[in-house]
């Protein structure tokens, strides 16, 4: 897996869901997931960053009158009568951690769905980059994770999700999406094994 033809998919990292007092960060597993999806995150990250491989965070930003959200079910529900990813709030913003990398990171905004291409500029900036393979991190699961993975393929990239960068809403939907979902259009693998597969590529 060459570098230059990789990109990391960034998807929910912001404070709603990894803040120690984020509105959602109930939602997924125990909260000590959360800490280790982020420290997961983080290496893998630091790993990529001397690449030439894209990094780009996908965050999902709402209108105070959650105009997106017309009549929402399930955790969209919850995000509306939460308050959540309200634009303008602190916990719309992204996670400290990714805003220290800088310019590292591409963001791509317009995502207020499950979806992160869609009605987003995500698939432009992978094509003008020349990107073939897509890693996905981030929140939920069964949720953004599996609807951007699935959105991924579907625009012909090799799609790998990085099954110790993500969280479900408990253990058992974690493991049965990464055993049983995921493969059916791509690959579960941990960062530990994406890492060794890079450096690999790169010598």
């Amino acid at each position: 897996m060459e570098a230059n033809q990789t990109a990391l998919v960034l998807v929910g990292y912001q404070n709603d869901y990894f803040a120690k007092d984020g509105i959602l960060r109930g939602v997924v597993e125990e909260p000590g997931r959360v800490d280790e999806v982020l420290r997961n995150t983080l290496t893998l990250i630091e790993a990529l960053r001397g690449t030439p491989a894209t990094i780009v965070a996908t965050p999902i930003v709402l209108t105070a009158d959650y105009r997106a959200m017309a009549d929402p079910v399930g955790i969209l529900s919850t995000i509306k009568q939460s308050g959540a990813f309200r634009a303008g709030t602190p916990g719309a913003a992204n996670i400290p951690e990714l805003q220290a990398l800088g310019d590292r990171i591409d963001y791509v905004e317009g995502k207020v769905g499950f979806n992160a291409f869609a009605d987003t500029r995500l698939h432009d900036l992978l094509v003008s980059r020349g990107i073939r393979n897509v890693l996905v991190c981030g929140m939920v699961t069964s949720l953004c994770i599996d609807s951007t993975g699935r959105a991924a393929y579907e625009r012909g990239y090799n799609v790998t999700v990085v099954s110790d960068c993500t969280s479900g809403r408990s253990h058992t939907e974690h493991d049965f999406y990464c055993r049983n979902i995921f493969p059916l259009y791509g690959r579960a693998a941990d960062s530990h094994t994406l890492i060794g597969e890079l450096l690999k590529a790169a010598a």
